[in-house]
């Protein structure tokens, strides 16, 4: 099992976790330095299903993505879990498939169902004793203690920044091992997360490019009393935009040359996903010599 997310968030540096949505997005994260990924639901929507994040993706589907994430990279992955799929016992079996998936984190909202993105209009949430029964079915759910639920409230937008912050006491009492109020409107809203909630917990933020809740830096964030801020939709953002302009170039001209600078190439895109290294295993087996064990990637240290 992976463990030290739980030592690395009881640290006073903030950890910055970036989007992911495969297997090639978290390597590529993880070549970067980067020393956890989030797996965001959101994420997975646009580019598996290319459909808004309003609860379409099942959990089936995020634990098979998380499985082969897992299956490239060693540093800690959290995962959101939406609403959980369900009521409590759809949570207790999530949090055992995503954990047995690889997750070193689940996320869990108190939204209903379908949700909705964080960062649209018009959410509605399930009553605080729900939500906070469903956290206690993820605590019992899970294997290892090394297995971190993090509870997430959408109430900033629905009932108001006060009733955020009760929600998340009620939601700290009932076992969950971080803190995420989603969406709150201003640095000040930020600022007053720490003040209210104190030590209790690790906080976790949320930056969403665009979004509700101003762009901050991990630097401001850590001063701000947070201990993980995730990015979780900027990769999806810059893959789509670059992807426009790369089909533009080719609709336009019938060749991708006015777009190479901007590309990897062949052998470049191999080398990155180590494809000679893959291949030399391969071998091995076919010569009888012992096999170098299969890599899977892990923050520079």
């Amino acid at each position: 099992m992976i463990t030290g997310l739980k030592h690395r968030l009881s640290q006073e540096r903030i950890l910055v976790a970036p989007g992911v949505y495969d297997a090639l997005t978290a390597s590529l994260a993880v070549r970067s330095g980067f020393e956890a990924v989030y797996l965001s639901g959101a994420a997975i929507a646009y580019t598996r299903l290319g459909a808004p994040d309003i609860g379409l993706v099942s959990m089936a589907e995020v634990a098979a993505t998380l499985s082969l994430v897992r299956e490239r990279v060693e540093t800690p992955i959290i995962v959101d879990a939406d609403t959980g799929y369900g009521n409590a016992l759809n949570v207790a079996r999530t949090v055992r498939a995503f954990e047995q998936a690889g997750a070193s984190a689940i996320q869990l909202e108190d939204q209903t169902f379908p949700k909705r993105c964080g960062h649209l209009s018009d959410k509605t949430l399930i009553p605080a004793k729900e939500m906070a029964g469903k956290l206690r079915a993820a605590v019992d759910a899970r294997r290892s203690m090394e297995t971190l639920i993090i509870a997430r409230t959408d109430a900033v937008a629905s009932e108001g920044f006060e009733a955020a912050i009760e929600r998340s006491q009620l939601y700290a009492e009932s076992g969950a091992d971080l803190l995420f109020i989603e969406a709150p409107k201003t640095r000040e809203q930020l600022a007053a997360i720490k003040t209210a909630l104190g030590e209790r917990l690790p906080l976790m933020a949320n930056m969403v490019e665009g979004g509700r809740t101003p762009i901050l830096s991990a630097q401001e964030l850590e001063e701000l009393g947070f201990r993980l801020v995730i990015f979780p939709g900027g990769i999806v953002r810059a893959v789509a935009r670059t992807a426009q302009a790369f089909y533009d170039v080719l609709a336009r001209d019938g060749t991708t040359d006015g777009f190479r600078q901007q590309m990897f190439d062949f052998d470049a895109l191999n080398d990155v996903i180590g494809t000679d290294a893959t291949l030399e295993r391969g071998r091995s087996y076919e010569s009888g010599r012992p096999p170098p064990l299969p890599r899977r990637l892990k923050a520079k240290a």
